[in-house]
């Protein structure tokens, strides 16, 4: 939804959220937006027309207990923990995005979540994955390793896979997620 909402115009997005979150009627957001109420009406038809465009569609979506899916998941953990960035990127569609709640960084295509992924995040041996389940879709709870060399919470990635690879990886950046999926906050050398 975030990285949706960073693809609309300036006036689109505030029709959407004037609307559709505050729920004003288009007379007020017209007043608001010192424009007509018919502007506003076309504005938040284009909006959710590209709102819905950028969903995953239901029939490319695959279960999260299938086979298939678990092995996507553990070549992601595989890919990720050492660091080979050409495997996880082979996994992703061209079109993927990663969001990270709360940050407002968003990446979206494979190349930019590519270089993301190559610049900032994966360092071998820097991570430790363990495979879960949120909201009935695959996940891993990711740790990181300190200068200790302990591994500390670091965020919970749910993946939406769709038949032809990850399309989203929303990085929940939190140690305060791991306690809902009764994860420790550090894992130590033993643990791994």
């Amino acid at each position: 939804m975030i990285a949706a909402l960073h693809s609309l115009s300036a006036r689109e997005r505030a029709a959407v959220i004037l609307r559709d979150v505050l729920q004003w009627r288009a007379a007020e957001v017209a007043e608001a937006l010192d424009t007509s109420a018919a502007s506003v009406n076309s504005s938040l038809l284009r909006a959710r027309a590209r709102i819905k465009a950028a969903e995953p569609r239901e029939d490319e979506m695959v279960e999260p207990d299938s086979a298939d899916s678990r092995a996507v998941l553990d070549r992601y953990v595989t890919a990720f923990q050492d660091a080979d960035i050409d495997s996880l990127v082979s996994m992703l569609v061209e079109d993927v995005v990663i969001e990270m709640p709360p940050l407002p960084s968003w990446f979206a295509g494979v190349e930019s979540v590519g270089r993301f992924f190559a610049s900032r995040c994966l360092y071998a041996h820097q991570w430790r994955m363990i495979p879960t389940i949120a909201n009935g879709q695959p996940a891993v709870a990711a740790y990181m390793r300190d200068a200790d060399g302990v591994y500390a919470a670091h965020s919970i990635q749910v993946l939406t896979l769709t038949r032809t690879g990850i399309a989203r990886i929303m990085a929940f950046r939190s140690p305060l997620h791991f306690a809902y999926f009764d994860l420790p906050g550090h894992l130590t050398q033993e643990d791994c």
